[in-house]
């Protein structure tokens, strides 16, 4: 497994992420353990969840108990998120110093450690003062509870404010951003990745399969993803191009999932995609397409196919 650095922090990590949005909710605790030490033993040392994922905090418990064994925890590079109401109160959601607190707290607890790798805004907070946000995040670096603060679903000018804010604080400020970003989902390209790449911020791109449509949805004998409404509300209005993808993909002679993954290994800003394996057979596919090469024709053929935004403002003005 490939390791790189995560923008300009000193922190190393492994090309893929591993998301565990699916543990608890689709994928049993016992398979979802299995999936952890398989991604491990592969060299996946980057885990990625959230306060969010399962009912109650499932997910972290879930996660928490795998790491709890056999100095699991020593071996990866551990990150979660907050901002999601995770009770019907009034201060049991956002950014608020209050809660930033009181959400680490609960995510220690769950996930049975003493620290956070990386501590990530699930969604910019409109309402919350960057100077109270870095104020609570301070106090979680200062006590030794926190690493490094991420984001996630940032807008590139979200990600300048919260830079700024933070260097006027003396503090490093963001080290990654979560964002949608994949073949279909090109829109991070106009203001996020060149708000991350001029920062040194690590792009870590979520949904890399597009909500399972570029996993080889027309060909697929699977009814899982095909019977989602999202699903096939994305196939109806991409039809031509996704024959076109799948039949690149049959020419080039690998999965589609594989291509879809290494495509973006091959993009500039982006650290590690965020693969979220269900089954043993989803990890294995994300795991051969660390390996695979793209040479400058494949990746032409797919712009043709999937053609980005461009650079902004030049894509929408003069």
């Amino acid at each position: 497994m490939e390791i790189t650095q995560l923008g300009r922090t000193g922190l190393k990590v492994s090309r893929l992420c591993l998301g565990t949005m699916n543990f608890g909710p689709r994928t049993s605790e016992e398979d979802a353990q299995e999936i952890m030490a398989r991604a491990l033993g592969a060299g996946v040392s980057f885990f990625d969840t959230a306060d969010i994922y399962g009912p109650n905090g499932l997910t972290e418990e879930i996660v928490g108990r795998w790491l709890a064994k056999d100095d699991h925890r020593e071996q990866v590079v551990l990150a979660t998120k907050l901002y999601r109401p995770m009770g019907p109160g009034p201060n049991d959601g956002g950014l608020s110093a209050r809660h930033i607190v009181k959400a680490c707290d609960a995510s220690l607890r769950r996930l049975q450690t003493d620290w956070i790798d990386i501590y990530q805004m699930h969604h910019v907070e409109r309402t919350t003062p960057w100077e109270e946000i870095w104020q609570a995040m301070e106090v979680l670096i200062s006590q030794g509870k926190v690493i490094y603060v991420g984001s996630s679903n940032f807008a590139g000018w979200h990600i300048a404010r919260a830079q700024e804010v933070a260097r006027s604080r003396g503090m490093f400020g963001l080290v990654s951003e979560q964002s949608l970003y994949n073949l279909m989902s090109r829109t991070a390209e106009h203001e996020v990745l060149p708000a991350c790449q001029y920062y040194g911020i690590g792009v870590i791109p979520w949904s890399p399969l597009n909500r399972g449509v570029l996993g080889g949805i027309l060909k697929s004998s699977s009814t899982g993803r095909r019977g989602n409404n999202e699903a096939r509300e994305i196939v109806a209005a991409h039809h031509e191009q996704i024959e076109q993808w799948e039949d690149f993909c049959a020419e080039f002679g690998a999965e589609p999932a594989e291509i879809a993954i290494a495509w973006l290994l091959h993009q500039q800003a982006v650290t590690a995609p965020i693969v979220g394996p269900g089954t043993l057979t989803h990890l294995e596919t994300a795991l051969r397409a660390v390996d695979l090469k793209l040479d400058s024709s494949a990746l032409a053929r797919l712009d043709e196919i999937w053609p980005g935004p461009g650079p902004a403002p030049e894509s929408y003005a003069w």
